[in-house]
């Protein structure tokens, strides 16, 4: 595995730099292919740095835009520079509503929406569109950025647009999976519930734990992080390795519902 520090590129909502922050230890040593089917940010594979990867999420934007990464790093960093230069009020908005067409536009567009609305939130209307107001991030371009390291580590993985079941069930023996869904519960306790385009029901959940208990059958190792709700802890009752994590959450736009949460740490292996 490299020694290089490749940082993600994007902030997400139930982001886990916290996790690889605070809890580096609580992942396997060894494996075979890393998995992720909720990649978000990707903090825990820019962590691993692993040598082969399969990453999936079912947002294809965020999808294409680890593909332009990937592939066309350089012109999407020429774009991203563009924005910086032109970045204000006005140019958010009109960015906002476009509706870019080639792979290295549409990472741009997404990279520079996601630094620079408010906290970094990715969220849609009904009818598709981004729809979260400018924030008060002023840089396009980061002092972290490496776009050319960041390409270098994505070449190792195959990224695709999928559900996460197909991609648990690709998981073989001794195969990694970093199982991080959309924190829905029952009775839809769910900090995050207004901020998806689709809500992860509870029967997702539910699809999701017969999916880990298949992979774990075929030999897999699995971390699934979740909410630290009694509807979780009963559904995984049969896993005993529990964690309880604490993480700051600075997502409320009012201070008073900031604060430490506590999340649920699931290990699927000896």
């Amino acid at each position: 595995m490299s020694e290089q520090i490749v940082l993600p590129f994007l902030k997400w909502a139930g982001g886990k730099r916290w996790l690889v922050r605070d809890h580096p230890d609580i992942f396997p040593k060894e494996f075979n292919t890393y998995i992720e089917p909720f990649l978000g940010s990707g903090s825990v594979f820019f962590h691993l740095q692993p040598e082969n990867a399969l990453l999936a999420d079912a947002n294809k934007e965020l999808i294409t835009t680890y593909r332009a990464l990937r592939n066309r790093n350089r012109k999407v960093e020429i774009l991203l520079r563009e924005y910086h230069e032109n970045h204000s009020e006005d140019f958010y908005y009109h960015m906002r509503e476009q509706s870019p067409k080639t792979q290295e536009e549409i990472a741009a567009r997404m990279i520079y929406l996601n630094r620079t609305c408010w906290n970094g939130l990715y969220r849609v209307s009904l009818a598709g569109k981004f729809n979260v107001p400018k924030g008060t991030k002023e840089n396009v371009i980061l002092d972290t950025d490496n776009f050319q390291a960041t390409a270098k580590l994505l070449r190792r993985a195959a990224i695709v647009h999928s559900d996460f079941e197909a991609i648990i069930d690709a998981a073989q023996e001794d195969d990694f999976v970093f199982v991080d869904p959309p924190y829905t519960v029952k009775h839809n306790l769910n900090g995050f519930v207004k901020y998806n385009e689709k809500l992860f029901s509870w029967e997702d959940q539910i699809r999701l734990k017969l999916a880990i208990d298949r992979a774990t059958r075929r030999g897999a190792k699995i971390l699934i992080t979740n909410a630290h709700h009694e509807s979780i802890v009963e559904l995984y009752g049969d896993y005993l390795q529990h964690s309880t994590l604490s993480r700051q959450s600075v997502l409320s736009g009012k201070s008073e519902f900031r604060g430490k949460y506590s999340e649920l740490a699931i290990k699927c292996w000896e």
